[in-house]
């Protein structure tokens, strides 16, 4: 047996289960959806047709990471699987380790950090698969996506090899920040020698400000309209994978990362006139430029020469909100981000841009195409992600992440 197999065995599955961008501004019912929530909301289910973390908002705290596996053969990346979905499940249920499970002579089961119980905060681990996965390592070739590519670069792209791509996705989300780095810690130790961190980006979803819609770095509201996520036909037609040739897919969604640098000082220096026309609301209400609250829905029918909302607005370039483009809306899962200051002096802030969907080429792709006249690609640059599959969700204490693919 391997030494990463052992590894694996030993560490993560012999635990037990003690006790988981501005590319788009989504349309549909600008009514608060299924998955909307406060911090301190019911923790999300583990078990379940889909995984935890689509439907639902992103909570206070996130990270967005990226692994490649360092499994070298098929049986390994089960046990991978297998010792992932265990972690999640304990992290996300009861969130209780025994220390001594190994013996009092070797290193306790938890990095203590959360004390002796962890709370589990809301907490939602969402796993995703990248096109990679399917090369000749493992012999999965024949059950690739057809809809699963390496992330496309659109015009204006500033993409840092370093920060695209990768085998595997986990978005980690929970009310506390401490909560977020345990769970991703924990996830790291108990699947060492099968998987290495390829890039990871911390970001946050700031409180609303005064209500509704949490701001993003530019001030503005940011995903006031999503798909009603309690609407079985819509999550079907717009959201959960249906690619007929990969029946294992079903339960799944195309997830796409994209981080999103943002030029805030040259932002800073335009006038909130400008800024308004750029997005096509106003920054202090979030209502589209022809409405007076967030939840208006714009005429775009009766400005049919943008002289109230501008043609050129990243909204209406996004969802021209017409029944030619109402399959291409996506559900969108953004956070922000920010890392000190970049080697200019500048502040480096930005966005995790998620969003997920039945078809990344007929949604995402489509509506990025169609804002690459966007006045706001001045201020942002997208610089790294990627393209992955949200696995199907783990549908009980028998199951484990991947079953459907490896099986």
């Amino acid at each position: 047996m391997s030494s990463r197999r052992s590894f694996l065995l030993a560490g993560g599955l012999g635990l037990g289960t003690a006790g988981v961008g501005f590319a788009a501004h989504a349309a549909g019912s600008d009514k608060p959806t299924s998955g909307d929530h406060d911090a301190g909301s019911p923790n999300p289910a583990f078990h379940g047709t889909n995984q935890a973390g689509i439907v639902e908002n992103p909570r206070a705290a996130s990270t967005a990471v990226a692994l490649d596996l360092t499994c070298t053969n098929r049986s390994e990346l089960t046990d991978f699987f297998k010792a992932l979905t265990d972690r999640a499940r304990a992290l996300t249920t009861t969130g209780i380790f025994d220390d001594q499970a190994n013996g009092v002579a070797s290193a306790p089961a938890d990095s203590g950090t959360l004390g002796d119980s962890s709370p589990r905060d809301g907490l939602a681990i969402t796993v995703g698969v990248g096109s990679s996965l399917f090369d000749e390592r493992f012999g999965l070739e024949h059950k690739k996506p057809r809809r699963l590519i390496p992330m496309e670069t659109f015009d204006g792209d500033r993409l840092k090899d370093d920060l695209r791509d990768g085998d595997l996705s986990l978005i980690i989300s929970a009310d506390g920040r401490d909560t977020v780095l345990h769970a991703l810690r924990d996830i790291l130790r108990n699947t060492r020698g099968a998987a290495t961190l390829r890039w990871k980006q911390d970001g946050f979803t700031s409180t609303p400000r005064p209500q509704g819609t949490p701001r993003n770095h530019f001030g503005f509201k940011d995903g006031i309209s999503n798909p009603d996520t309690s609407d079985a036909d819509t999550m079907n037609n717009l959201v959960w994978a249906r690619d007929a040739d990969q029946p294992w897919t079903a339960g799944g969604s195309y997830q796409v990362i994209r981080l999103i640098q943002m030029f805030s000082e040259f932002w800073d220096r335009i006038s909130l006139t400008e800024q308004n026309n750029i997005f096509g609301r106003d920054r202090s209400t979030g209502a589209p430029l022809d409405g007076s609250k967030e939840t208006d829905e714009p005429k775009y029918v009766d400005d049919p020469r943008g002289s109230v909302v501008p043609l050129t607005a990243h909204m209406r370039l996004a969802n021209p909100r017409t029944d030619a483009t109402a399959h291409q809306r996506i559900i969108r899962r953004a956070f922000n981000y920010e890392n000190g200051m970049n080697a200019n002096g500048d502040l480096d802030l930005g966005q995790v841009f998620v969003c997920y969907q039945s078809d990344i080429a007929g949604q995402f792709s489509t509506i990025q195409k169609r804002l690459s006249e966007d006045p706001l690609n001045d201020y942002i640059s997208h610089i790294g992600g990627g393209y992955f599959l949200a696995l199907p969700g783990v549908r009980d204490a028998h199951d484990f992440f991947a079953r459907s693919l490896m099986t």
